[in-house]
């Protein structure tokens, strides 16, 4: 039984997502997959759509004692994938475990006695992978995982920051290697969110493929939307994308593990690495039917309706609406026995333009203003003054009042405003700065120079 654990000291570098997808894509090819969530996070019980709640068979109630390792497992969506949850109390471990006794081997311990009790039983192995999902730091968690462990899997995300870290990564597992695992070892580094677009990205590969040579996976996991989505469903890549680039990237890094199976002897009489393997589909559940609509209501009493009678008898579809004296009684402001408003007044007929002494009758004639402007009959167009009637004969002209003046003439438009003038802006001139002082670069002089 191979037993690996995912660590980076980094966040945010794939260490989750490498456990749930390797560990999906170990259990496609055939290989009975064990997952450990180390982190009181719990995004790997998440991802993987396992909430546990307080008090139940956790990773926490495993490391305090209370329960076994076989009884904290369950199944997940995925054939041969079994995971051994986390959730928020996890976080007091390391205060509660600080006085134990060997408290760096409890997990080891915890997991030995479920392989022999399954030994004892059965006469093989529980299972021929255990992944270990470690917490971002290097505290007493990962600690376990990492003395429980026969190889480390370091997850390393394609940046400066990341890479600087690694040299402090190494010295630790080498630290715990001399003191508490004497087995423990490298198998290799996963380069994750990889995007070859970058140059950046390709710099920091190429230098860890250097310093690293024969322990960097060939096929790094390229950065992929469906990697980030599926967490949110509660499913790996394999279901939820099986298609994409995230799943190709990690069936080819379960390829890369698989090739190492011989590290193990229990591991020898299992299958070859098929490239056809796929999660075989589910079964779709049939839509329940709608329920039944309730009964139209019918319409009230006092509403009149309004339709079409067709000469066959049949009617058009119908309209109600409420009596116009309902819809006037109702209206704000005005009371019951208000009266309906009058009818307004027709609009008088246009005005001729008729000359002096001719037979048209008195009211068909144009009224005229005493300004001598013709008045407006129901247009709000301003007549110009010239093309006006003269008066009648034998009429006095009246003097025009000012007013009358202003008001025929045109009033302009809102658009046709004259734009406000703008104030030029000021460009800084070379001749507006004041001179510098003649000792202002003088630091230059003391500054070391170049050999």
């Amino acid at each position: 039984m191979r037993r690996i654990a995912i660590i980076n000291q980094k966040g945010g570098v794939g260490k989750t997502t490498t456990t749930a997808n390797l560990g999906a894509a170990l259990a496609i090819q055939g290989r009975r997959v064990v997952v450990v969530d180390m982190d009181a996070q719990a995004n790997l019980s998440l991802s993987l759509g396992i909430e546990a709640r307080s008090g139940a068979p956790t990773s926490y109630t495993v490391l305090m004692g209370t329960t076994k390792f076989a009884a904290a497992l369950r199944p997940t969506s995925v054939p041969r994938l079994s995971i051994v949850p986390a959730n928020l109390d996890l976080s007091g471990a390391e205060l509660e475990l600080a006085a134990a006794m060997g408290r760096e081997f409890i997990l080891r311990d915890a997991i030995q006695d479920w392989v022999l009790e399954e030994k004892q039983r059965t006469g093989r192995a529980p299972a021929d992978y255990v992944l270990f999902d470690c917490p971002p730091s290097l505290g007493l968690l990962s600690i376990n995982a990492l003395a429980t462990a026969g190889e480390v899997l370091i997850t390393l995300q394609t940046e400066f920051l990341a890479l600087q870290g690694m040299s402090k990564l190494v010295e630790v597992v080498q630290l715990l290697k001399k003191r508490l695992n004497p087995e423990l070892v490298i198998t290799g580094i996963v380069p994750c969110l990889y995007d070859s677009r970058l140059r950046l990205a390709r710099e920091v590969l190429a230098e860890i493929r250097t310093y690293f040579k024969g322990q960097v996976f060939p096929q790094p996991v390229r950065a992929n939307v469906k990697l980030a989505e599926a967490p949110s469903f509660g499913q790996t890549v394999f279901e939820y994308a099986p298609d994409s680039n995230g799943a190709d990237d990690y069936m080819r890094v379960a390829r890369e593990v698989i090739a190492r199976e011989d590290r193990d002897a229990d591991l020898a009489g299992l299958p070859a690495f098929d490239e056809g393997a796929r999660l075989p589909p589910k079964e779709v559940v049939p839509p329940r039917p709608p329920p039944p609509r309730p009964p139209a209501r019918k319409p009230a009493s006092n509403a009149t309706t309004v339709g079409a009678t067709s000469s066959t008898g049949a009617s058009a579809p119908e309209r109600t609406t409420p009596p116009q004296d309902a819809l006037a009684a109702n209206a704000p402001g005005r009371s019951r026995s208000a009266q309906p408003p009058k009818a307004a007044p027709a609009r008088p007929a246009p005005a001729t333009n008729s000359e002096p002494g001719s037979s048209a009758a008195p009211d068909a004639q144009q009224s005229v203003h005493p300004a001598g402007v013709p008045a407006q009959t129901g247009r709000c167009e301003p007549l110009n003054a010239s093309a006006a009637a003269p008066p009648p004969a034998g009429r006095p002209v009246p003097r025009a009042e000012p007013t009358a003046a202003r008001a025929s003439a045109p009033r302009a438009e809102p658009s046709a405003r004259r734009p406000e003038p703008r104030e030029e802006a000021r460009v800084l001139r070379a001749e507006d700065v004041p001179p510098l002082p003649p000792d202002a670069f003088e630091i230059l002089s003391i500054l070391p120079t170049d050999p």
